[in-house]
C-alpha cells in the first residue's frame, strides 16, 4: 500500500530514482530546504511499501504553501491568491498509478482550505503527456509564458504553458479566462 507523508530532509537523499528522470525540473538542495522550511505541509512524498520513494509534490499558496512542491501567493484584494505547483514529479516506474492525480488532489484541498482562487502551474509545451494529464484534472491552458525553460548552459530553451484551475472561491471562474497573447516570463508577477 503506498503511504502519502511529509517530505523530509532525508529524502533529498533517497529521490534520485524521481529526480533524474529527464521530464523533471530538478533545482538545488537550498531550494528543496527552502519550501522545506516555509511550506512543510505541502511538500509530500508517495512512499512504496518497501520504502522506496515514488513520487513528490511540492506547492505553495501564494502566501501560505501546500505539500506537493509549491506555495501560495498573489493578492486577495485583485483575487490572484492562489495555490501554486512547483513540482510534481512521480518514478517512471510508479506512473500510471493514479499518483499524480492523487498529490493533485490534496494541493487543491489544501488550497481550498487556504481561501485560494484557483490553483496553477506552468509545463513544457512539449510534454503534451503532463498537458493531457492537467486536462483530465480539470486544467485548462490560461496563457503561453515565451521562453520560460531555460537550457543548461543558460539560454532560452522552450515555452511554457500557464495552466489553471478554478477553485470554489472563484465563481464567476475569472481565474481561467485566457489571454489571448503569449507573455514573457519577466511579465509573470
Amino acid at each position: 500500500m503506498t503511504t502519502l507523508r511529509a517530505f523530509t530532509c532525508d529524502d533529498l537523499f533517497r529521490f534520485n530514482n524521481i529526480n533524474l528522470d529527464p521530464l523533471t525540473e530538478t533545482y538545488g538542495i537550498p531550494f528543496y530546504l527552502q519550501y522545506l522550511a516555509h511550506w512543510p505541509e505541502y511538500f509530500i512524498v508517495a512512499e512504496a511499501p518497501g520504502g522506496e520513494l515514488m513520487g513528490y509534490s511540492a506547492a505553495a499558496l501564494i502566501h501560505c504553501m501546500f505539500t506537493v512542491m509549491g506555495k501560495a501567493e498573489g493578492s486577495v484584494a485583485r483575487e490572484e491568491w492562489h495555490g501554486h505547483v512547483t513540482a510534481l514529479s512521480v518514478a517512471p516506474e510508479f506512473r500510471r498509478l493514479g499518483l499524480a492525480a492523487k498529490l493533485m488532489e490534496l494541493l487543491e484541498e489544501i488550497s481550498e482550505k487556504k481561501g485560494g482562487f484557483f490553483v496553477d502551474l506552468f509545463v513544457r509545451v512539449s510534454n503534451q503527456v503532463a498537458v493531457n494529464m492537467y486536462k483530465q484534472l480539470g486544467y485548462s491552458v490560461y496563457r503561453t509564458v515565451l521562453e520560460y525553460y531555460s537550457a543548461s548552459s543558460g539560454e532560452p530553451d522552450e515555452d511554457a504553458y500557464d495552466m489553471r484551475k478554478a477553485l470554489s472561491r472563484d465563481t464567476e471562474k475569472k481565474s481561467v479566462i485566457p489571454l489571448p497573447h503569449p507573455v514573457r516570463p519577466e511579465d509573470i508577477e
